[in-house]
């Protein structure tokens, strides 16, 4: 019978770092001796010491391999790793000293000597790995300092620790200062780097070390910081970088290359959106997961948010190829191991949602499919609008209503709220539909409304940029118009919130916060691109085709309930219509024929009260002429 061979698997690298661990005991020990000895040694000393040093060195080499201290890697040598060598040390000082004393009661040892020695061992142990650290992050690097364009940084705590460290070992920028408005930090160095005054010094300082960039480095920057940063640092001539997560940064997850300008999402955003990881997972984790409109802004962000949650598979459900391509080739790159299905189709192909649905069997829905450009679907394109936004949702819970599923989640607008525009009237629509279905259904469906999306597809970011590029002007429709704003990563995040504490039949509304003017956006955008407003002009065009000055959140007839997210409310309806009405409406959407704009307008007020649709005359389009908007700077 043949004997198991056993083999030990030593790596280079760990028996060398043995050798050092075992050199550094050794010169302790001698150095333990001769301290306590006057640094002169008899020739029984010596003997003493001689006869000593392999029953220590055998006790302290046995002790750091059983704490297992060489798995660690040199290059990244850490507390963790500081603590074991502690621990292997401190538990080998007491067996070096008990079997000295059991072997020969330690005659000619000095007591000293026992206390020195495992001191000393530790300093060197630890010493050694610091410095083998330091040598290889700076080594590489030392010939970049000074070469960089000259940056400030804003802020002087852990973020800013942590980016002056990433940024010395960067080709591109070269760290001349910081910022930070504790006057405590003023005049001391971090990582290398001097504290050269508060934030309100930004132009004085950028003009004395020539610096043309500034680097945001907040922790918990919110839209407050970030304004105040922009503003400060506009007039000063400086350009202002922010990192994406600066978390993330101080994680040590986000590289240097991340750094990017800063955007007017920066400018309007809020603070984080937090989430109920837990219950999201038990939610979608290993579930299916079909999304309608996957190839849209918000659609998009949904499937991105939703994969984080682990489901069994996503279907990509969207009636645009190149759009469903996109976001399939995204997802691919970005998730690994995440099921996918992307299937073209129309919401209001009811046999083939049916088919899609037997094919996939989704346990949970969110329908984002939606035209939403308010202009372009007032008139010739008013009863595509009514067709896709309402018949769609009702064909789409019809379908839901004959499988099982158990969740579903509408994305309104809101443009749905005292609606003006026959979008807003067809979302209206399909919310009173669908809520008055999901009265009598068993899956439980909810409506989350929200405002503008920024960067969404139509939106005015996107158009404003593109008019500016041209070299202006930018058109707004009304000094006063205002909208609410939040950012796709926030609008999906709380889509998936609300989900989680309905029950079925509710209405959430997302906290918008405070609505902006278009105005004050377009002015951030023309800053933002280095430019002024005398180089890009706003031009004012009047108010186009079902338009709105103000968007609201809630119709005359609701108000609304707090949720146990604060930024998520249930609205309250004082009713909803019969049966006879759902009959009526069901009629005329399915009705042959394409009707008019002024006929679509027509049904569309018979059915929704609250609709004050734009008349024929109000429809024609704005007088061409232009009126230039002269704005000041505050």
């Amino acid at each position: 019978m043949a004997l198991p061979s056993f083999r030990l698997n030593i790596q280079p690298r760990a028996l060398i770092a043995g050798l050092y661990d075992a050199l550094a005991a050794a010169v302790c020990w001698m150095i333990s001796f001769r301290v306590a000895y006057g640094f002169t040694l008899d020739p029984f000393a010596m003997s003493a010491l001689l006869w000593t040093l392999p029953v220590v060195l055998a006790i302290q080499v046995g002790c750091f391999a059983t704490f297992r201290i060489y798995r660690g890697i040199w290059r990244y040598a850490s507390f963790h790793d500081f603590r074991q060598i502690a621990a292997a040390v401190g538990v080998s000082a007491p067996i070096v000293t008990t079997v000295l004393f059991l072997w020969s009661r330690a005659e000619l040892v000095p007591r000293s000597a026992l206390l020195l020695d495992p001191i000393l061992l530790i300093f060197f142990m630890a010493g050694g790995r610091i410095f083998y650290r330091w040598w290889k992050e700076h080594r590489p690097y030392q010939g970049l300092r000074g070469q960089g364009k000259p940056v400030l940084v804003l802020g002087a705590g852990d973020a800013g620790y942590k980016l002056v460290m990433q940024l010395a070992r960067s080709q591109t920028w070269s760290v001349v200062g910081l910022l930070d408005d504790n006057r405590n930090k003023v005049g001391r160095d971090v990582y290398g780097a001097p504290v050269l005054g508060s934030w309100d010094n930004a132009a004085a300082i950028a003009r004395s070390t020539g610096a043309r960039h500034a680097l945001l480095a907040v922790g918990t920057a919110d839209r407050r910081v970030r304004r105040r940063a922009f503003d400060l640092c506009e007039p000063a001539g400086l350009r202002l970088l922010v990192v994406p997560d600066i978390d993330e940064m101080i994680n040590g997850h986000v590289r240097v290359s991340s750094i990017r300008d800063i955007e007017v999402d920066d400018l309007l955003g809020r603070d984080p959106v937090s989430l109920d990881v837990t219950g999201l997972l038990q939610m979608l984790a290993g579930r299916t997961v079909l999304v309608t409109g996957a190839g849209g802004s918000i659609g998009s962000e949904l499937c991105r948010q939703i994969a984080r949650f682990s489901p069994r598979s996503l279907v990509l459900f969207d009636s645009n190829e190149y759009a469903l391509y996109r976001v399939h080739e995204n997802l691919l790159h970005d998730v690994e191991g995440l099921e996918l299905h992307p299937v073209i189709g129309d919401v209001k192909d009811g046999g083939w949602l049916d088919r899609v649905f037997e094919q996939h069997s989704p346990q949970v829905v969110f329908h984002a499919a939606a035209y939403k450009h308010v202009p372009l679907m007032e008139n010739e394109n008013a009863w595509q609008v009514v067709q896709n936004n309402t018949l769609g949702t009702a064909t789409l819970m019809d379908t839901i209503e004959r499988h099982p599923v158990e969740h579903a989640v509408f994305v309104s607008t809101d443009k749905a709220v005292n609606p003006t525009s026959v979008m807003g009237a067809s979302k209206r629509l399909a919310e009173l539909l669908l809520l008055r279905r999901a009265r009598r259904s068993r899956t439980q469906a909810v409506v989350v409304r929200f405002g503008n999306v920024l960067g969404s597809t139509g939106s005015v970011v996107p158009k404003f940029k593109e008019q500016i590029a041209r070299g202006g002007p930018i058109t707004i429709t009304d000094p006063d118009i205002r909208r609410y704003f939040m950012s796709v990563s926030e609008a999906a995040q709380l889509v998936l919130q609300a989900k989680l504490l309905g029950n079925g039949g509710e209405v959430f509304v997302l906290d918008m916060g405070a609505p902006v003017r278009i105005v004050d956006l377009a002015r951030d955008l023309i800053r933002l691109s280095g430019l002024t407003e005398e180089q890009i002009p706003i031009e004012i065009t009047g108010l186009r085709p079902g338009e709105k000055l103000y968007e609201e959140l809630l119709a005359d007839s609701e108000a609304t309930l707090p949720t146990r997210h604060p930024k998520l409310r249930i609205s309250r309806s004082t009713g909803l219509p019969d049966d006879a009405w759902e009959r009526e409406v069901m009629s005329w959407l399915t009705q042959p024929g394409h009707p008019e704009p002024a006929e679509v307008r027509a049904g569309l007020a018979r059915f929704i009260p609250e609709y004050t649709p734009y008349g024929d005359t109000a429809a024609e389009p704005p007088s061409s002429k232009v009126i230039p908007l002269h704005v000041r700077t505050a």
